[in-house]
């Protein structure tokens, strides 16, 4: 796009001030800051807070009140084995967050060797985790929770830059492992292709205990009908023979209630025997009446389809907001441009250049909060500073269109500002 002349970008550039004062008029008080469910969505699973109504003994007989039953139940586990795309006799049924698996998987592949290790990775001189970007706050500060070095990897719209992965990982021993949202990643709502999929199950590995970290946190979170499909990743690893290469992780934290749902670790049998060994000196088992409280909400595959489809009435219109907000403030102008998610959390705005911390700032001052800037990127660094994270799933629909009219505003206003002074 041409950029205006001095006296035109003068008047676009007072018109956004004079938006902007009226915006901070208001008073606003606006939060996209977290992909948290809205209080509609954990409405959807009170049921659950009346099951599993006096009963505690699971379909196989299991008496869930006591201890036992590392793996979790089976039955649950038969229905979240399709949407993570792990054999029910290869998924762990566990307490409420996937996150905590992942931090306890790091720890024990710290303290114990997975299989294929020549030693635990607190024994290596340098353990390093690919990054792509952006990418998910939460996964960074695991990695700077336990010393990991982060190496930044650039996302594609099929996925991670598969030649810059498959460059790194070749020549660098003490590369351990690669964050992954395979579907409709975090922000940007990114779905790994096929080829992409393949290419990181199959390619060489300098570390022979290299681990894929496949956090599928949206294996059912789509915002159409057509649910957009990932190749099996347990699968291709397995015909490329890198059989234990996958870790996969999913959780019911979007599906019922976000405080009180199940996680699920899957991967080849090697990997659960492990895993399981591991968590034995941690535990002596999960929360079997949990577990039998989804089985019996949920009751199937198909329940739990239904159920999502019911998430998805309440989250689309948010969307389907933002994307209009955004196409009639920004769209045309050339100072941003934003991701299209087809699922997922979360929409990821890209402003121009050195703009990204300004906007959160001005946005903070008119009383939107976002989350920070950088936090899209290892150590909250990102170098272009450009991205900022919109999160528009837990505001009422009113909200959502008023918090992200807002900050289209402080956008044109920090955008405009800079190509003034350029201009100057």
């Amino acid at each position: 796009m041409t950029t205006p002349d001095p006296s035109e970008l003068t008047a676009q550039y007072d018109r956004a001030l004079r938006d902007y004062d009226a915006l901070v008029g208001r008073g606003l008080s606006l939060d996209l800051t977290r992909g948290k469910p809205a209080p509609e969505q954990l409405d959807l699973a009170a049921d659950l807070l009346t099951l599993p109504n006096g009963e505690y003994t699971a379909p196989d007989g299991t008496d869930c009140r006591n201890y036992g039953g590392l793996q979790g139940l089976r039955e649950l586990r038969e229905i979240f084995s399709g949407p993570l795309q792990v054999p029910a006799e290869q998924l762990v049924a566990s307490d409420n967050s996937s996150l905590a698996l992942m931090h306890d998987s790091i720890v024990h592949a710290l303290l114990s060797p997975v299989p294929g290790a020549v030693r635990r990775w607190a024994d290596e001189p340098r353990v390093a985790f690919l990054c792509p970007v952006p990418g998910y706050d939460r996964h960074f500060a695991l990695c700077e929770r336990f010393g990991i070095e982060m190496i930044p990897v650039p996302m594609t719209p099929d996925g991670p830059d598969m030649a810059v992965v498959e460059e790194l990982v070749a020549g660098d021993a003490q590369i351990k492992g690669i964050w992954c949202v395979p579907k409709y990643s975090n922000p940007d709502g990114t779905t790994y292709s096929d080829e992409t999929v393949r290419r990181l199950a199959g390619m060489p590995t300098a570390a022979p205990d290299f681990r894929i970290f496949w956090d599928n946190a949206y294996a059912v979170h789509d915002l159409t009908e057509d649910a957009v499909q990932i190749a099996d990743i347990l699968a291709a690893c397995a015909a490329s023979g890198n059989t234990d290469r996958a870790l996969v992780f999913g959780s019911t934290s979007k599906v019922t209630l976000a405080g009180s749902g199940v996680a699920f670790f899957g991967s080849a049998p090697d990997n659960v025997a492990w895993y399981l060994g591991c968590t034995a000196k941690r535990t002596i088992g999960p929360d079997k009446l949990n577990h039998l409280r989804h089985l019996k909400f949920l009751r199937d595959e198909d329940g739990l389809r239904a159920h999502m489809a019911r998430h998805r009435a309440i989250i689309r219109p948010k969307f389907d907001a933002v994307e209009r907000i955004l196409s009639e403030q920004l769209g045309g102008t050339g100072l941003a441009s934003w991701s299209k998610p087809l699922g997922g959390y979360f929409v990821s705005l890209d402003v121009p250049e050195g703009c990204a911390g300004q906007v959160v700032s001005r946005a903070a001052a008119a009383g939107i909060a976002l989350t920070p800037a950088g936090a899209t990127h290892p150590y909250g660094d990102d170098p272009a500073d450009r991205t900022i994270r919109v999160a528009p799933t837990y505001p009422a629909l009113g909200d959502v269109a008023a918090a992200v009219e807002g900050l289209a505003i402080c956008v044109r206003l920090v955008a405009t500002e800079q190509r003034l002074k350029a201009a100057e």
